[in-house]
């Protein structure tokens, strides 16, 4: 699923089509404002985005196989809700229609 399928499953809804990408666009946005600030965002039955600190450390250059520092830095994590996580192959697709 992309982003346009997102909008389009708004305008499914009756929403028209312009206010659904303002609205997708809004919440990317917010979400993406509010991890580059540290913060973290819990969905409740989704799951929770935050911001973790990432080590440093030596890799390897594929190409030449020469070793390449690796400089400390953030990076965002997603840890999946109870629901999400209880979902496998035959019931995921039970729950979300129910939801619909």
């Amino acid at each position: 699923m992309i982003k346009q399928d997102l909008v389009q499953r708004v305008v499914e809804r009756g929403v028209p089509r312009v206010r659904a990408e303002q609205a997708v666009e809004a919440v990317f946005r917010s979400m993406k404002r509010a991890l580059v600030q540290g913060d973290r965002i819990e969905l409740r039955g989704f799951g929770v985005f935050s911001i973790r600190p990432r080590k440093t450390g030596i890799g390897r250059n594929p190409r030449t196989g020469r070793e390449v520092s690796i400089e400390p830095g953030r990076a965002v994590r997603f840890k999946p809700g109870r629901e999400l996580q209880a979902l496998d192959g035959q019931s995921a697709a039970a729950d979300v229609t129910e939801d619909e």
